[in-house]
């Protein structure tokens, strides 16, 4: 495994949404987004994790993405492009653009839907990390593709490929993280991504989070961050009790859908418009949301 700075991969990289404004996105938007999540202390970036929709989007709008954040941040923060696909064909060409455009990390997505078994993983995770040389972290979100990875399939990857350094564990499974960093070492980079658990993984170990609500709370959910990674449990106790409920919410119903409502009422986002199959908050999710806005102090 290639030996990073100490600092590199560790914090807070919010997954960020991608405005739309009448069923395009908002480059626009996600410009302002990105400066203002700089401007609060993130310590990086995740373009076209779950929360940007990129699914929903075409390769070609997820390229834009990355070339727009990479222009933005200007290096002043790292940018993570997330280039899993559908399809491997699909992955490569995300892969090659986002190291082209200049991307400082990349975040492969474990195949979904066709259940691939766990050789088939390495190979998928060998191939894609030969065709860059940035860091390469897997996603890993069984809850969304139906794969959940095996240890020995970490070993293998990070035994054929040295730019494959670490993952985000988006499942409710600490003794996995503990594995992680007992077999592959402290400096693999495990990110939390459940937003929850953001307090307890990285109390065992896990290096910062790529949660959600940063998107609507980015100085606190760094400073969670920052308080782990300098051993200040207490401080990052204090917080994560001050944050439980907003983490909560990403699953009030599917994320984004509750962010972008959010984000919309803190004046962040113009409008929370979606692509199907996902819609907007309904009136009964929209009033909790207020309510919960109203009790944090973060709305506009």
């Amino acid at each position: 495994m290639i030996t990073l700075p100490p600092s590199a991969l560790t914090g807070s990289y919010p997954p960020l949404v991608t405005p739309f404004r009448d069923g395009r996105v908002d480059l626009d938007a996600y410009a302002r987004l990105i400066e203002h999540q700089i401007a609060n202390g993130t310590h990086g970036i995740v373009v076209n994790g779950t929360t940007s929709e990129p699914t929903s989007l075409t390769v070609a709008e997820r390229n834009e993405l990355v070339k727009t954040a990479v222009q933005v941040a200007r290096k002043r923060i790292p940018i993570v492009a997330q280039t899993g696909g559908q399809s491997h064909a699909e992955a490569i060409e995300l892969t090659e653009f986002a190291t082209r455009a200049g991307a400082d990390a990349l975040m492969i997505l474990t195949p979904f839907f066709i259940r691939a078994p766990q050789r088939g993983v390495v190979a998928y995770f060998d191939d894609l990390c030969a065709r860059t040389d940035r860091p390469v972290l897997m996603y890993h979100i069984p809850g969304r593709t139906a794969f959940k990875v095996d240890i020995e399939t970490l070993l293998r990857i990070a035994e054929a490929r040295a730019n494959f350094v670490g993952i985000k564990h988006a499942v409710d499974d600490h003794n996995f993280v503990t594995q992680m960093l007992a077999r592959l070492g402290p400096a693999f980079r495990v990110f939390v991504g459940l937003e929850e658990f953001t307090f307890s993984m990285m109390a065992i170990g896990a290096q910062g989070t790529m949660n959600a609500v940063a998107n609507v709370a980015p100085r606190q959910v760094a400073s969670i961050c920052n308080e782990m990674l300098a051993g200040n449990l207490a401080a990052a106790r204090k917080l994560h009790f001050e944050l439980f409920e907003l983490m909560t919410a990403v699953f009030w119903d599917t994320n984004p859908i509750p962010m972008k409502y959010m984000m919309k009422r803190m004046a962040l986002l113009e409008s929370n418009e979606h692509r199907l199959p996902l819609l907007p908050a309904t009136p009964e999710l929209e009033r909790r949301l207020d309510a919960l806005l109203a009790r944090t102090g973060l709305a506009a």
